[in-house]
């Protein structure tokens, strides 16, 4: 009887409970983020690390604070990341693009505070390609005129 009025589940014999997972993708140059936001007291694990010393620039943590700023949620939930490719800031970038997208399945109500400030659309600027004949992508071989 307590297991059906309870939402639990077995994993090998034992009997946990089941906790509510809000997830969201998110992107930024070439960084991909996986999301998840459970409920609890405002503890981030960044690729199995604490947040903090994951991202050690205290920018790159205030990046990913917008989203719970802008909607008051500071503290109310515990955020679980796998994040791969690019650089620090670029993954920075893509957990708050998955965490505005995770909120946005507790509650639809916080679209249009997310959407104004610009969270919820991806940032679409990616490195330029190299061209051939030049250096870089922009820059020219210096001309000689003789």
């Amino acid at each position: 009887m307590l297991l059906r009025s309870r939402n639990f589940s077995r994993f090998r014999g034992v009997i946990m409970e089941e906790i509510q997972k809000f997830y969201g993708t998110g992107r930024r140059k070439s960084a991909v983020a996986r999301v998840y936001l459970r409920p609890g007291e405002g503890k981030w694990i960044i690729n199995k690390r604490d947040g903090d010393e994951y991202f050690s620039r205290p920018v790159l943590m205030m990046i990913m604070r917008e989203p719970f700023d802008l909607t008051e949620t500071v503290g109310r939930y515990d955020v679980l990341v796998n994040v791969k490719g690019g650089g620090k800031a670029g993954q920075a970038g893509a957990v708050r693009h998955g965490i505005s997208r995770a909120l946005l399945k507790i509650s639809e109500e916080m679209r249009p505070v997310l959407k104004k400030a610009g969270m919820l659309t991806r940032d679409s600027r990616v490195v330029e390609r190299k061209k051939y004949g030049q250096p870089g992508a922009r820059k020219r071989f210096q001309y000689s005129k003789r």
